[in-house]
């Protein structure tokens, strides 16, 4: 089952356990209260692209298979995919043109 968060007129969107402060709930118990922020930033030339970061979980958060670095961010493109802890669930990003 497929399901499609957006994160359109916002520039941030938490992930993780805790359902009261999380816009995309992470129901794995590998994963943390409050694991990682997807999150809009001004690259350069003044173009906005979204970039994830870890915050410093336990069981850390992998892009395209590869554990990223906690509280530090990296650029997603589309078709990277995200996973978080020890769940298998895949998190892909995609461009809204192509949703």
């Amino acid at each position: 089952e497929e399901t499609f968060y957006r994160i359109d007129g916002k520039s941030w969107m938490m992930m993780g356990r805790d359902r009261s402060v999380v816009d995309v709930p992470l129901d794995h118990p590998s994963a943390s209260k409050q694991h990682a922020v997807i999150q809009y930033r001004k690259k350069g030339g003044g173009t906005v692209a979204p970039y994830v970061m870890d915050l410093e979980t336990v069981n850390g958060s992998f892009l395209n298979g590869e554990k990223i670095e906690p509280r530090r961010f990296y650029e997603l493109l589309h078709g990277d995919v995200l996973k978080f802890g020890s769940s298998t669930r895949e998190f892909v990003a995609m461009n809204a043109d192509a949703v």
